[in-house]
């Protein structure tokens, strides 16, 4: 089921749900020492590589944030500074 596909109470559900996996995982990467993650910050890494596909299946999406790495995240992040895109 693609996002199109969704009613708002279960685009909300879905959103709120995204959001407490990217916390958890921004909490991960805050125990192993970046301390200034937030769930923002694993999201953008995480949905930047779906800018020119869209939102893959949910199935995926969870592997995705789950299975995120801090090295892929600091790279995601060292990337962005690179390309001057500002950090809030």
């Amino acid at each position: 089921m693609g996002m199109e596909e969704l009613d708002e109470q279960d685009e909300q559900d879905w959103d709120d749900a995204i959001e407490i996996l990217c916390q958890s995982k921004a909490d991960e990467l805050i125990l192993v020492g970046y301390e200034h993650v937030t769930s923002k910050d694993v999201w953008n890494c995480v949905s930047h590589k779906y800018e020119k596909e869209g939102i893959p299946p949910l199935h995926k999406l969870v592997n995705d944030i789950l299975s995120l790495k801090a090295t892929s995240f600091m790279n995601y992040l060292t990337m962005s500074a690179l390309r001057g895109s500002t950090f809030e």
